[in-house]
C-alpha cells in the first residue's frame, strides 16, 4: 500500500472476531469515531479465530454492513473457496501473487479500480 502511495486510511485487525467488533463498533472499538466505516474490506479467508468465510457470511447477512464492498485477498486456490465466496456476496476474489512485486502490482490495480474507477456509496 505504501509502495503505491494510496492515500486512503488503512485499518488492520488480527482476526475475524476483531474484524466483526471493529465493524460493529463493539468491545475495544466502541464508538464510531474510533472506527470509521471502511470504504472497502480486504479479507483473508484464513484468519484465526473466525475465518474469512464466516466473517464474509456475517458481513453480507448484516443489514448495516452488507453494502460495504468486500474483496477476498488470499493464498487459497481452491475452486470451492472462489464459488462460495461469490455465493456469500464477495465483490471480488483475488489470489495473492507469489512475489512482492506481484503483490505491489495487484494492490496498485486494486486501489485504482476501487478508489478511482468504481462509484462507491458515501
Amino acid at each position: 500500500m505504501k509502495e503505491n502511495r494510496l492515500r486512503n486510511e488503512i485499518s488492520r485487525v488480527k482476526d475475524g472476531e476483531e474484524l466483526m467488533r471493529y465493524l460493529r463498533h463493539s468491545g475495544e472499538f466502541n464508538g464510531a469515531v474510533l472506527t470509521p466505516e471502511p470504504a472497502l474490506i480486504l479479507l483473508d479467508l484464513n484468519m484465526p479465530k473466525m475465518d474469512g468465510r464466516e466473517a464474509l457470511r456475517e458481513i453480507k447477512a448484516d443489514p448495516v454492513l452488507h453494502h460495504i464492498p468486500v474483496v477476498v485477498l488470499t493464498t487459497s486456490r481452491v475452486e470451492e473457496d472462489v464459488v462460495r465466496s461469490y455465493e456469500f456476496g464477495v465483490n471480488s476474489f483475488i489470489i495473492k501473487p507469489l512475489t512482492f512485486q506481484g503483490l505491489v502490482d495487484a494492490m496498485k490495480a486494486l486501489g485504482r479500480y476501487w478508489f478511482e474507477v468504481v462509484a462507491l456509496p458515501s
